[in-house]
């Protein structure tokens, strides 16, 4: 089975709300778009081919995949490393609503996403990759269907926006596999995800 890999971008305050421009999701006013463009450099770039040479499917939430929709098509660079996978591997989306996707080898997922993800990673050949979709993300969680995360911090707090871990999260457990800091400051941890927290408590010993 394959695995399936989240990679996260957020703030120290984790927000993970419209980190590439500033229209790229406005909801409930947000008006702080693109944070995360400051801190690319060489060290960035360098992650983000390593992630993008190991995958085999890409899965997103709806609002993700209308955003990359709008731009990867228009990249056919084929020495490009993102632009080269996205247009030409296997693309599902998570939606209710989506019923002719555009974007060339794109299915809809979704009636049952359980029992869909999990016939996914069965037979995708590499890494079937989750990149942004806060919302799927959550979902995935609460199913136990994610086996990795590449939470990536940047130094920022931005004090308002959707959360990636919001209020009512599932507990999650995950053990830290890799971990850099790039060039720019942004922290990229690797961790994965290993079932339910354990809990005890700091007591002081007897007398």
């Amino acid at each position: 089975m394959g695995k399936l890999v989240l990679t996260s971008f957020v703030t120290l305050d984790g927000v993970h709300q419209a980190p590439g421009g500033p229209k790229e999701d406005t909801r409930d006013g947000f008006r702080q778009g693109g944070w995360t463009v400051p801190y690319w450099d060489d060290d960035f770039g360098r992650f983000v081919e390593e992630v993008f040479g190991r995958v085999g499917a890409f899965l997103l939430g709806r609002r993700t995949y209308d955003i990359f929709a709008a731009y990867w098509p228009k990249n056919t660079d084929p020495a490009d490393p993102v632009a080269s996978k996205l247009n030409a591997l296997p693309k599902y989306v998570a939606s209710s609503t989506l019923t002719e996707p555009g974007w060339a080898g794109t299915t809809v997922i979704g009636r049952d996403l359980a029992k869909e993800v999990t016939a996914l990673k069965e037979r995708t050949d590499g890494e079937l990759q989750v990149h942004g979709s806060g919302a799927l993300a959550r979902s995935l969680f609460a199913l136990d269907l994610v086996d990795t995360v590449h939470l990536l911090t940047f130094p920022v707090v931005l004090g308002a926006g959707h959360r990636l871990f919001a209020d009512g999260a599932v507990p999650t457990a995950l053990r830290h596999v890799d971990g850099r800091v790039t060039g720019a400051g942004v922290s990229i941890q690797s961790y994965d995800v290993t079932g339910r927290p354990e809990y005890g408590s700091y007591e002081l010993p007897a007398g």
